[in-house]
Parts: structure tokens; C-alpha cells; sequence
């Protein structure tokens, strides 16, 4: 199996993963096994099973881990979370969302309660020991943040763990209230591994060089970064006159011009407040040279949308994308192995790469 060593816990002496961490194949499928499997994923909004009786299927980070889940809330307004395959065949239970009293497999009439147990099975009387725990739809662990529903296969940590830091910062904005802004949702194809993307995500250094409309409205010298367990706060400050966050007295950033709070979640969520709203980036393995990013907006205060930081996040992405698929090109050359890190302004990938060469040692 091939192993990529940890990367030194000193950024001073470290050196960037070997390079087969974004183009060897065997490493991108322990990464799916080992990284995202025990993640939380983002999958949908609350109002996607807002009433009893709703069901909505979903797939949890489709074109990689391709997981069919679904959500129902039962007539005691319960939320589950199942596993959308039947216990009999292996055939897709729920197809569509909607209204529905039960699951039923349309390949055989298998019925399943909305809480997953086993209710009904034709031409099955004779079957011994029948029905047993193994019938019912297993349950797979949710959590709600907001108005965000997130699923993982086996959770590494409690969610209330891995948001702690985020919840802190941004608990005083009433996010539940945020309003779906279908203007700042797209998808992009990115031609590059998924953590390139992550790895330009992670730092400030580029944006002078990479985004000059962006660093018009931004500080670059107060730009401030702190690590988390579970991931890295980037904190844009923005210059005199540029559109920045009320925040409240007592707020530990109070006093400074914020123009966004940039999260990342490890592995792959990254929540990017700004005045206006949220700007949710989940960045989606396709393969190990292929990554989709889905932006999904949030509005608290559409009147600010133009303006700040969080104006041209389309010009913005278009110009990352353009690096990232460059230095995925760059990392095919028989002339490059590891490169190192500014100990100043790489501290956010270097805290990522920690992580991610540490789950892969196990």
C-alpha cells in the first residue's frame, strides 16, 4: 500500500507532502476511505424535510464516496437519516422526494417505516429467523448546524466538536434566518486534485499576486490566520472605507474591520462569511484529477451584496481555478518532489497537510 510520510510538525523545518498525495491513484483512494469517510459532509438545507411525512434522497459526495442516503420526518415530527438501499436486493428505495407514509422498494414491495424499520415483505413466510436487526434501514449519524444538515458514514468526532471555534465567531449572526441565494450558487469543474484547491484555499500569500480587484478592498498586512483541531480561520481585514462586519460588543474582533470570516472544516467545507451573508464552497473529489466545487449561497442582507470582499466571488473562483489546474500540471514534473513553507504565511496548509498525512498513517 503506498504510505505518504507525515509532514514535520515544525513549519520551519517542514517539507510539503510528496507530491503522489494529489496524482497517485492508490493515495487518492485511501484518502476517500481514511479522510472522508469519517468527515461530516454537508448534504442539503433543514427545509428539505421540513414537515412530517417529507422524504428527500440524496448522495453524499457524489462522483466519490456515491453513498445513497435519505431524510424523512416521521409523524412525531422525528428527523432520520437512513441508508436509501434496501436490505433485500440492494435496489434504491426512495427515488424522488416528496410526501410518503412509508419507504417501499418498488423491486419486490419491501416497507420500511420513515424511522427505517422493516414493516412488510411478500412471499418471504417461510424464511427463517425472519424478520432480524439486519431488515431494518440502517441509520447513519446526522447533525444540524443552523439551517445545514450534514451526514457522515463514521464520524471522527461529535459535530458540536469539530464547529466549536466557528460556532463562537459567528453564533451571534442568527444563521437559521440566512435565505438561499440561488445568484451565488453554481458548480465549477476544476481540472485538479481536491486538495490543490484546498491547499490555495488555506492562505493569503497569493491573493496580491493571483486576485488584484480583491486586494484593492483588503489589508494584506493584517490578513491573520489561526488553526483549529478541525480547521483554519482566516480573518480579512479590510482597508479604510471598505464594507465590513457590525460585530457586536464584547466580540473578540471587535474594534477591527472585518471584511470576512474565512472557514475551513476539515476536509473539504469551507464557510465564508461575509456582511452580506454565507458562501458555502464544498469541495467535491471526482477523482484524482478532477474536483468539483459547488458554491452555495446564504443572504442575511442582499443590500450589501456588490460590495467588500465578497462582491466577485465568480472573478475570484476563475482565478484560482486557473492556478490550481496549473500547479496540477506543474506536480506531472519529474523535476519536482516537495517544496516548503513560509512560516508566516503557509501556516494553514501546513496544519492541513499535518491532518491529512496523519490519517493516512492511521
Amino acid at each position: 500500500m503506498t504510505s505518504i510520510p507525515l509532514v514535520h510538525a515544525d513549519i520551519r523545518q517542514a517539507r510539503t507532502p510528496d507530491k503522489r498525495l494529489y496524482n497517485d491513484p492508490g493515495v487518492y483512494q485511501q484518502i476517500l476511505e481514511r479522510v472522508f469517510v469519517p468527515s461530516w459532509q454537508w448534504v442539503g438545507d433543514t427545509d428539505q424535510v421540513k414537515v412530517p411525512d417529507a422524504v428527500w434522497p440524496c448522495t453524499m459526495l457524489e462522483g466519490s464516496l456515491d453513498e445513497p442516503l435519505v431524510f424523512t420526518r416521521d409523524r412525531n415530527d422525528q428527523v432520520h437519516c437512513l441508508s436509501n438501499v434496501c436490505t433485500h436486493r440492494g435496489m434504491v428505495v426512495c427515488e424522488a422526494a416528496g410526501h410518503e407514509r412509508f419507504l417501499r422498494c418498488r423491486y419486490h414491495g419491501r416497507r420500511f417505516g420513515l424511522d427505517g424499520q422493516f414493516q412488510f415483505m411478500p412471499e418471504f413466510d417461510q424464511v427463517v429467523d425472519f424478520p432480524s436487526e439486519a431488515d431494518h434501514l440502517p441509520r447513519v449519524p446526522y447533525a444540524t448546524w443552523g439551517r445545514h444538515l450534514f451526514a457522515s458514514l463514521r464520524p471522527e468526532a461529535a459535530i458540536e466538536t469539530v464547529m466549536r471555534e466557528m460556532q463562537d465567531l459567528v453564533g451571534w449572526m442568527d444563521l437559521a434566518t440566512f435565505e438561499p441565494e440561488p445568484s451565488r450558487t453554481r458548480d465549477y469543474l476544476v481540472r485538479a486534485n481536491w486538495a490543490l484547491y484546498v491547499d490555495n484555499y488555506l492562505e493569503g500569500f497569493h491573493i496580491p499576486f493571483v486576485h488584484a480587484d480583491l486586494n484593492a478592498v483588503l489589508d494584506y498586512g493584517a490578513y491573520q490566520v489561526e488553526r483549529f483541531p478541525y480547521g483554519v480561520l482566516q480573518v480579512a481585514i479590510g482597508n479604510e472605507g471598505e464594507d465590513c462586519f457590525d460585530l457586536p460588543a464584547g466580540h473578540r474582533f471587535a474594534g477591527q474591520r472585518v471584511s470576512a470570516f474565512y472557514f475551513w472544516v476539515f476536509p473539504n467545507l469551507m464557510f465564508n462569511f461575509y456582511p452580506w451573508g454565507l458562501s458555502l464552497n464544498i469541495v467535491r473529489p471526482l477523482g484524482v484529477d478532477r474536483t468539483r466545487v459547488s458554491f452555495i449561497g446564504y443572504v442575511k442582507d442582499a443590500s450589501r451584496m456588490d460590495v467588500g470582499a465578497g462582491a466577485a466571488l465568480d472573478r475570484v473562483e476563475r482565478e484560482d481555478e486557473v492556478v490550481v489546474e496549473l500547479v496540477h500540471r506543474g506536480l506531472k514534473s519529474r523535476n519536482y518532489q516537495h517544496g516548503r513553507y513560509s512560516p508566516t504565511q503557509e501556516v494553514g496548509i501546513h496544519h492541513f497537510h499535518q491532518l491529512l498525512t496523519a490519517r493516512l498513517q492511521g
